[in-house]
């Protein structure tokens, strides 16, 4: 409001200032009847080109007082050192702004301009309706009656019996109010008998202010500062509301405190009927070094627990630059118990394979060489505790030569690490790794080809008890060194073609890949420090290694053949791909991770990966991995989807077999029979549709083919408005089954309600419920994504 009375202030000064002059100026009206209805119309027209409309700042003028003035009338009169007056359909425009009144009048000598009858200003991001406006220019007090607004950019509106300018500074609004709700709608609004506010203040203040919910009050407090800008201001934000069945009535009462202006900390008591009161904090900071949080939750004594004792988590989080060089990351989260996110709903920390993760990292950063300082620990989420490796700490340098002499690239990765594991069946190690690495690359716009040539050495001091099982192949202190030569070609080839009397253009993309990665006696290293197995699909036949660190290097002599089409409609949209490939290999090297024998075959299993995206409605993602000489499917995904504005159903399945687990991962102690009988096969199905109006449901449904067993179910209703929500949710999800052959599934079924009021600062996302707190068997992915 402090705003809009500025404007219309200037506005109505300018009319007045330059209002006699231009009253003279405009033309007289015509005595053809027709003329004059074409004048009213246009005046009318030109009103309602700006009526609720949003002009964006970019697109203002820098000074609206020294933009051109333009006055449309039906009558203009004037009495010398009396007044000024025009009638009828009365507009007046300047800039952005717009003011239209079936009167204006200019009283001389108080100097006082007054507009009365259906009063209407815009500004551009704000419009109010009025019955009268009076301004004094010498003192610059002005009045504004029966005031109704509308923000035009924003949700909000509101009213005032009158608004009142007194000087140039000072601003009330008698009984007004405010709400985020469309006209007509009176679900929830904020009302005080006074609000105030110097213009220069960030703040209002409001006088005997209540929240009021249908026209009923629920909040009432004799004074209240609320900002009414961007600026940060201490206090309580929107309490929120829900029940669930797992932790009951909940009611969270944040506060915030602004510190300073470069660090704060919201403050939120949390009230659950079935586990006590729990406090949660986060203090943010801004810094030369960077950004970061401060997280914290503590739970005195949780009622549903059965011991009982206090819980609580914390992280750290820290991301940085200094000087455009140094770089800073932190994330360091720890927890009072192995069962605390099953058990509480949490946003603290990083999760990943049931391990908290706790890293820090330094870089500095150069035009042709990079170095990091890393350290990484991991809390285990698991009542047998983590079996992942510290690093403490590891230091890595990379350095990188692009366009040497005869169009050679180089680069040289190295790094030093520390691993350490309390495990006894897990030695600790130091390790030195050096890869350097030429390539020489060459395209044009249909064939490419590149060369690599790449030694990579690595020295292991090894730590470890060389009676236990499992150990007596290491050897504390070992080196190897691997070569590896990789050369990589690839065609492309367009047609225009039609399909089903349509145009599109067809590619077809082969390529090509030899391998040769020297077979290394590697029994003496431990295969795990940070070590895993890559997946094998299409694009990682390509690879030029079979796990993720240098722990273990698959030797390999083969080469890799495989051939993508894809199809682009006339818009040169993809619409569909198609790529398949496999390797041959050329001896026993990479045949398999196990030994190769006489049963081996010189190939390997066939990958194939396809996406379809019919006319943007119908969705299909696939991927196989086929043993043509065992007809043994290995592994496969699919994905389909049918989506039209919000309606969407997509069904996913996904395979593995359990040979293929067995023969790449192995099955010490036969451990992989616990958790399945025949491998993963697991079929999900999620959808969400509107009902009516503003009700919408949505559902998933994740189901254990092997087991014949659901994973996981819910179903959540909706119901949104303008500017409140409500949802109803029931989720059940399998909790635990330590072993499936003897041990019964474990489920957890929570029901809940949530009720979310729109359009205030601290409300919770819309949606965001504690049914949607079970970790999904299959998580939903969009079937067709790419980079057209």
């Amino acid at each position: 409001m402090s705003l809009t009375s500025r404007s219309l202030l200037a506005t109505m000064i300018s009319l007045a200032l330059y209002g006699p002059a231009m009253a003279y100026e405009i033309p007289a009206m015509s005595e053809n009847v027709n003329d004059e209805s074409e004048a009213v119309n246009d005046t009318q027209s030109e009103l309602e080109l700006v009526r609720g409309t949003c002009i964006a700042p970019q697109d203002m003028p820098a000074d609206p007082n020294n933009e051109p003035i333009t006055v449309s009338a039906d009558k203009a009169e004037a009495k010398p050192n009396q007044k000024v007056t025009y009638s009828g359909d009365v507009l007046l425009q300047q800039g952005n702004r717009t003011v239209a009144a079936d009167t204006a009048t200019l009283h001389q000598p108080e100097n006082i301009v007054t507009a009365e009858g259906n009063v209407y200003f815009h500004d551009g991001t704000i419009e109010v309706y009025s019955d009268r406006i009076q301004s004094n220019l010498d003192t610059e007090d002005s009045e504004m009656d029966n005031a109704v607004y509308n923000m035009t950019c924003e949700a909000g509106r509101g009213e005032a019996e009158r608004v009142t300018k007194n000087g140039i500074a000072y601003y009330r609004l008698k009984n007004g109010t405010y709400t985020t709700c469309p006209p007509g709608d009176k679900s929830w609004l904020f009302s005080a008998t006074s609000i105030e506010r110097e213009s220069d203040s960030p703040f209002a203040d409001l006088y005997n202010a209540r929240f009021e919910v249908v026209d009923v009050p629920v909040l009432y407090l004799p004074y209240l500062r609320v900002p009414v800008g961007d600026e940060r201001l201490t206090g309580f934000l929107y309490p929120s509301i829900s029940y669930g069945t797992r932790d009951g009535f909940e009611l969270e009462t944040p506060f915030y405190w602004n510190m300073a202006p470069n660090y704060d900390m919201t403050i939120t008591p949390k009230y659950m009927s079935n586990r006590g009161l729990q406090l949660n904090s986060e203090f943010r900071y801004l810094t030369n070094l960077g950004e970061g949080s401060l997280k914290g939750e503590y739970l005195g004594n949780d009622q549903k627990a059965t011991d009982e004792d206090s819980r609580w988590g914390y992280n750290w989080s820290h991301n940085g630059m200094y000087n455009e060089h140094w770089l800073f990351s932190v994330d360091y989260s720890k927890v009072s118990d192995v069962t605390y996110f099953s058990d509480i709903d949490s946003n603290i920390g990083e999760r990943e394979d049931n391990n908290l993760l706790q890293t820090g990292e330094v870089s500095y950063r150069d035009l042709n060489w990079d170095s990091t300082l890393r350290v990484r620990n991991f809390q285990s989420l698991t009542p047998g505790g983590s079996s992942n490796y510290r690093l403490l700490p590891q230091l890595e340098f990379n350095y990188y030569r692009p366009e040497m002499p005869y169009g050679l690239d180089f680069n040289l990765l190295s790094h030093i690490s520390r691993f350490e594991n309390d495990a006894i069946d897990k030695p600790s190690a130091d390790r030195v790794h050096l890869e350097p690495t030429l390539t020489l690359p060459y395209a044009t716009p249909w064939w490419s080809i590149t060369s690599e040539a790449k030694l990579m050495y690595t020295y292991y001091n090894q730590d470890f008890d060389p009676t236990v099982n499992g150990l007596e192949t290491l050897e504390e202190t070992t080196s190897r060194t691997v070569p590896s030569i990789r050369i990589h070609s690839g065609l492309y080839f367009e047609r225009n073609t039609l399909l089903w009397g349509d145009d599109y253009t067809q590619s077809l993309e082969p390529q090509i890949q030899y391998l040769f990665v020297k077979d290394v006696e590697q029994q003496a290293i431990f295969s795990s420090y940070d070590t895993t197995l890559l997946q094998t699909d299409y694009y990682g036949l390509f690879r030029d290694k079979r796990y993720s660190s240098v722990d273990r290097i698959a030797a390999a002599n083969q080469f890799t053949v495989g051939a993508t089409t894809r199809y682009f409609d006339s818009e040169f949209v993809e619409r569909f791909n198609l790529a398949i490939g496999q390797i041959f290999y050329l001896n026993d090297s990479g045949r398999n991770l196990n030994e190769a024998n006489e049963s081996t075959p010189n190939y390997s299993a066939t990958a194939l990966e396809s996406d379809f995206n019919y006319d943007d409605w119908l969705f299909f993602h696939g991927g196989l991995q086929y043993d043509a000489s065992k007809q043994d499917m290995q592994f496969a995904n699919a994905a389909v989807e049918y989506r039209e504005g919000s309606l969407y159903t997509q069904l996913n399945y996904r395979f593995v077999s359990k040979d293929y687990i067995i023969e790449t991962l192995g099955n010490d102690n036969q451990d992989i029979d616990k958790y399945t009988e025949d491998g993963i096969s697991q079929l999900g199905f999620s959808t969400g549709f509107p009902v009516y109006g503003g009700l919408s449901l949505r559902g998933d449904y994740y189901h254990d083919l092997t087991e014949n067993q659901m994973l996981e179910g819910q179903i959540s209703l909706n119901y949104r408005s303008a500017c409140w929500m409500i949802s109803l949710g029931y989720n059940e999800y399998l909790k635990s089954r330590v072993n499936v052959n003897s041990d019964p599934a474990e489920y957890e079924q929570n029901f809940s309600i949530s009720f979310s009021l729109l359009g205030l600062a601290g409300v919770p996302p819309v949606g965001a419920t504690s049914a949607d707190s079970g970790g999904n068997a299959i998580a939903y992915g969009r079937p067709f994504y790419l980079n057209n």
